[in-house]
């Protein structure tokens, strides 16, 4: 027999047991992500009159995400969704073991819809999925039959670009297909209507797969027929031109300049309108270059390394008649290594190739002068016609600030004497020699 009030703690014990949820006992962890087991409908096909909803089924459940879809394109599984062409968010519901998806205006007649899911669909552990799945089917009119691939490069970063968007337009009804590169840069959609396209590439910074003003793109036109769309540089595309963010001096004779956005590399830095003004009373300063900072960094390099060898000339004269010392032999030099996760130099030589077509981009001018710049100064930098590496030409002015000088520490004792090469026991105060006083 039970005593008083503990069945309530019996109770509270079997709740407690039954809250807890884990692996089967005697089985391994699972760690297989979700297969695919097939789409409704099945791609590729004609279909006139689809009313349904298109539909991804696996084979367990899969997990909804921590947001929710909500129509706004922020869910976990709205975010995995891509369906073409629409310009609108679709409906994407989460139905355990299935994704279902419909545009949000309903299927239109006589139209090629291409439907698209990201990595990222898990499991209930977890385990991820990292394969694209693609849906093409057709509503009605010709079977789709064009594809077309590309390659998209990040001009600013110098390497091609992943997940980028790509946007194709067929002209005359401007239907937009979408799709996001692989790793490489590169991208491939279709099957697709034939027609002419008109192609857009863009680094999608807000993740919303949709291409806006602000973010990096390129363009290009691809004919009826085409297969293989020309390479697309992504670069900034502001119509107001490059614009003086800030000058910081580097020594006594350089200081850098640096602009809002990427300047055409093919410009001549020396045919522009250049002047170095006293802010004080517009007095104009001499100077001496105005060069891209990698080409002045090279410049200065080899300015250094012939002053280094006239001076190792000049040092292996006056040891010429010393005896040589015996040198340890060189180690070999370690292998170099990269970053982990960086793609591999050479890996792809055809878009290597295309790397090299184009000089790397930069937003920085190295300004050098003749004589020091003045201590406590204020200049006035004026720089009219600069160009952007998207063509744009501007004029912009900014205001170099020189500063006071660091005071020079005054030198101690122990730095006068190790100056002088004396030694610290000459400052070490002698012990007293004077005889303690007899006691009495």
């Amino acid at each position: 027999m039970l005593k008083p009030g503990a069945g309530v703690a019996l109770s509270i014990l079997i709740l407690a047991a039954c809250a807890r949820i884990g692996s089967p006992a005697g089985g391994p962890d699972d760690k297989v992500p979700p297969i695919l087991l097939g789409t409704v409908p099945e791609s590729v096909g004609v279909y006139p009159g689809w009313k349904h909803d298109a539909e991804f089924r696996f084979d367990e459940i899969i997990s909804e995400g921590g947001s929710p879809n909500q129509g706004l394109g922020t869910g976990d599984l709205e975010k995995l969704v891509l369906l073409s062409p629409t310009d609108g968010i679709p409906v994407v519901r989460w139905k355990r073991d299935r994704i279902t998806v419909r545009p949000r205006e309903g299927w239109k007649p006589d139209r090629v819809y291409r439907l698209e899911l990201l990595p990222g669909v898990t499991d209930l552990r977890r385990n991820r999925l990292d394969t694209t799945k693609v849906l093409t089917f057709s509503t009605g009119g010709p079977e789709p039959t064009d594809t077309l691939g590309g390659l998209v490069i990040d001009w600013v970063a110098g390497r091609p670009a992943r997940a980028a968007l790509v946007e194709l337009v067929l002209s005359p009804d401007s239907l937009i297909y979408r799709t996001l590169t692989d790793s490489s840069g590169r991208f491939t959609l279709g099957p697709l209507p034939r027609g002419d396209y008109e192609v857009y590439a863009a680094i999608d910074q807000n993740h919303n797969l949709r291409r806006e003003r602000r973010e990096n793109y390129d363009s290009a036109a691809a004919a009826s027929g085409t297969l293989l769309v020309p390479p697309l540089w992504l670069l900034p595309r502001d119509t107001l031109g490059p614009r003086i963010q800030g000058i910081t001096p580097d020594d006594s004779v350089s200081a850098t300049i640096t602009f809002s956005g990427p300047l055409d590399p093919t410009q001549r830095f020396d045919s522009l309108d250049v002047r170095l003004l006293l802010q004080q009373d517009s007095v104009p300063v001499p100077f001496r270059s105005l060069l891209p900072k990698a080409v002045d960094d090279s410049l200065q390099k080899i300015v250094r390394a012939t002053a280094d060898s006239l001076k190792a000339a000049a040092d292996t004269t006056k040891k010429d008649s010393l005896p040589a010392k015996p040198t340890k032999p060189a180690l070999p030099a370690p292998p170099v290594r990269g970053k982990p996760g960086a793609p591999s130099v050479g890996a792809d030589p055809a878009t290597d190739s295309i790397l090299a077509s184009r000089p790397k981009l930069f937003d920085r001018l190295v300004l050098r002068v003749d004589s020091a710049f003045l201590p406590e100064t204020r200049y006035v930098v004026v720089i009219e016609g600069i160009r952007s590496a998207a063509g744009v030409t501007a004029s912009s002015k900014a205001v170099l600030a020189i500063p006071k000088p660091k005071p020079v520490p005054a030198p101690t004792a122990a730095d006068s004497a190790r100056a002088t090469g004396v030694t610290d026991s000459l400052f070490i105060t002698a012990p007293d020699s004077t005889p303690p006083p007899l006691k009495p």
